[in-house]
């Protein structure tokens, strides 16, 4: 047996006896319902950061993410903004929603929402949101981890049996645990992560020679027309290699399976809307059990601002770009060799070309003979980053079968114990339907796993009508939510399987993600059945909400002028930064072909500008959470208004505070 798979057994054998210990340590402290669905309310400030910060990028920013900077080239290296468009989703509905939660007793969002509402069918939507996130997202994970154990063991292991194996581990601690034990691992799992990019990001500048090395095999590159896109082709982007342009504003195509777009597919509006899907992270009914299960709203700006935008940032932006364009010039990419533009030729350029995702495994094995003992540590970073995520939405969306179906419908006086079990065989539900789904039908799951966070986005319109906007009506929140998850879904490949590849427009048409055509069809429909379905006593009930939100997180009377700049601010940068506005990042630090003396500073225009643009999102988010108050700790304290035993309790002063809402 290679040194390498020794090693690799130690460190797995390791961070599985944490994993448990964690899970053991946690259900004996899972008294209550509350404590095992939302750990009480009690999770500290720093394991909230870190372990927010783990569920948020998960696997896929560790090795999925690299893999499609390799293969679509810094073009698709915008999706790095999601670092800042993730966590800007928290800034906007994170702390009212604690605020809410502990008001009320809220233990699942479904609650929340039908009880501002006034309705049920909102709540059942979330449950299937939940469901239609988590169990494809899961599957994904888990058997991304089975191929990482594949190619480590040399095919001793197989890809479906690691990924067996893997997954009892986290059934083990997330079934005992709940979201306690969650927390708590994810809290090592976030520092494994950073740690494996960053690590990993300096075996590719290495082996590329240095950053002098790097850039100047960059600017080489740049000069050609040698890649997967060929040259933007003036395509409003001017006319450079793919690799180092983004093609344009849009371009009218028809959407891929039906025409592919000129000169790479990750145009201004592509980038943007492509964001908006990976704000359905924070924004998808996980996220709220998040932010119920801590003690108060402090650790919401650190991470937010600090930990995710910040450092998360600083990785991807350096680091993951030395993986995925640093690969180009070490073998990953056939033609880049054969047309003599490559460094080295280290990496398997058939194998990677043919799976992206392989290339991080690819780079471990680089160390392998002279490093085993890294390989290891380096593996269970990468099944740390892919667990952390799985872990979270298998606990959160257990619990929401649990409240939202069983107990409200089938036994609504189960005691803690019984809410606990069903908690417990909800996870097993998820773990098993994801394993099955990858096992045996690895098309479906890419086909799903698409669908999954472009579906978490369309909480957008009902987070925002209990947040902030009391006008939406129950009407329009659920008949909006139920266009949008239509919207996403024939606008994805899976909506091409189930008619048959009618569809006219194909997947992703006018270079628009599949989020965006949801959210564009939810708020056509939510805003026009709203202003129809006015009603004053339903109002009347949603200001109750909103009286108290604006009680006790108004802003302050000196930093109401700062208003119109935050809108300003926010806007310019998902213009500039994320949006059509980026296609001038393209040159205006020097034309790509210039080569590094005509680089204002040394590197791509396309990078220095995605620096940037990195760097004042950082700033933007500092503005919100901290300066706009939208994440820090209300000045006046809330007041729970019955006693949080995870039990429906109707109470006078409930009834009297949100119309009869308690938990």
């Amino acid at each position: 047996m290679a040194p390498k798979v020794i090693w690799l057994f130690v460190f797995v054998a390791l961070y599985w006896a944490y994993c448990i210990f964690w899970g053991v340590k946690s259900a004996m402290a899972a008294k209550t319902a509350s404590d095992y669905f939302i750990a009480g309310r009690r999770l500290s400030i720093w394991v909230f950061i870190l372990a927010a910060t783990a569920t948020s990028f998960s696997g896929w920013t560790f090795m999925g993410h690299p893999g499609l900077v390799y293969r679509d080239g810094f073009q698709y290296a915008y999706a790095s903004f999601y670092t800042i468009t993730i966590p800007f989703t928290g800034v906007m509905f994170l702390k009212r929603q604690w605020m809410l939660g502990k008001r009320f007793g809220y233990v699942t969002p479904g609650e929340m929402l039908a009880d501002y509402f006034k309705g049920d069918a909102i709540r059942i939507l979330v449950v299937l949101v939940a469901l239609l996130f988590s169990i494809p997202y899961l599957g994904v994970q888990l058997g991304a981890s089975g191929f990482l154990f594949n190619v480590l063991t040399d095919d001793l292991i197989s890809t479906e049996v690691g990924m067996w194996v893997l997954s009892l581990v986290v059934l083990i601690y997330v079934a005992s645990g709940g979201l306690r034990a969650v927390a708590y691992v994810d809290t090592v799992q976030c520092v494994l992560l950073g740690l494996g990019i960053v690590i990993t990001g300096l075996i590719a500048l290495n082996l590329a020679g240095g950053w002098d090395a790097l850039n100047a095999g960059f600017a080489e590159l740049a000069k050609s027309d040698v890649g997967r896109w060929g040259t933007t082709q003036g395509y409003g982007g001017g006319d450079y290699n793919a690799y180092f342009a983004i093609p344009g504003v849009i371009q009218f195509t028809a959407g891929l399976g039906k025409e592919t777009p000129v000169g790479g597919l990750w145009t201004g509006i592509m980038c943007l809307t492509y964001m908006f899907a990976l704000m359905g992270i924070q924004s998808a009914p996980a996220f709220t059990m998040w932010a119920f299960g801590n003690q108060s709203p402090k650790p919401f700006a650190p991470q937010q601002v600090w930990a995710s935008s910040f450092c998360i940032g600083l990785i991807l932006f350096f680091f993951t770009a030395f993986q995925g364009m640093g690969a180009h010039l070490l073998g990953a990419n056939p033609a880049v060799t054969e047309a003599g533009l490559a460094i080295s030729n280290v990496l398997d350029g058939a194998a990677i070309s043919a799976k992206p995702d392989s290339l991080v495994p690819y780079y471990f094995n680089q160390i392998a003979d002279t490093m085993p003992w890294l390989v290891g540590i380096l593996a269970v970073c990468a099944l740390a980053a892919m667990q952390s995520t799985g872990a979270a939405y298998m606990s959160t969306a257990g619990g929401m079968l649990t409240r939202d179906l069983y107990k409200r419908y089938l036994n609504p006086t189960a005691s803690h114990t019984t809410q606990k079990l069903f908690g417990r065989l909800g996870v097993a539900f998820i773990v098993l339907s994801a394993l099955l789904v990858a096992t045996y039908s690895q098309d479906a799951l890419v086909l799903l796993g698409g669908l999954a966070v472009a579906m978490g986005f369309q909480m957008w319109p009902s987070l925002a009508a209990i947040c902030w906007v009391p006008w939406i009506t129950r009407q329009g929140a659920t008949w909006g939510l139920a266009a949008g998850l239509l919207g996403v879904i024939f606008t994805e490949t899976i909506g091409q399987q189930l008619t048959g590849g009618s569809l006219p427009w194909g997947r992703w048409p006018w270079t628009i993600h599949s989020a965006g055509w949801g959210i564009i069809l939810n708020l056509a429909v939510c805003i026009p059945v709203s202003a129809m379905t006015q009603n004053s006593n339903d109002l009347a009930h949603r200001m109750k909400y909103h009286n108290f939100l604006r009680e006790h997180a108004t802003l302050s009377p000196g930093k109401k002028g700062l208003v119109p700049v935050a809108w300003i601010v926010t806007l310019a940068w998902m213009f500039f930064g994320i949006g059509p506005g980026a296609v001038i990042g393209n040159d205006i630090f020097g034309a790509p072909n210039a080569g590094v003396e005509g680089w204002t500073f040394g590197i791509p225009s396309i990078w220095a500008w995605q620096i940037l643009f990195w760097l004042l999102g950082v700033g933007m988010m500092w503005l919100l959470a901290y300066k706009m108050e939208m994440s820090t700790v209300p000045d006046k304290e809330v007041e729970a208004l019955v006693e949080d035993i995870g039990d429906v309790v109707q109470t006078p002063a409930t009834q009297a505070g949100a119309g009869g809402a308690g938990r």
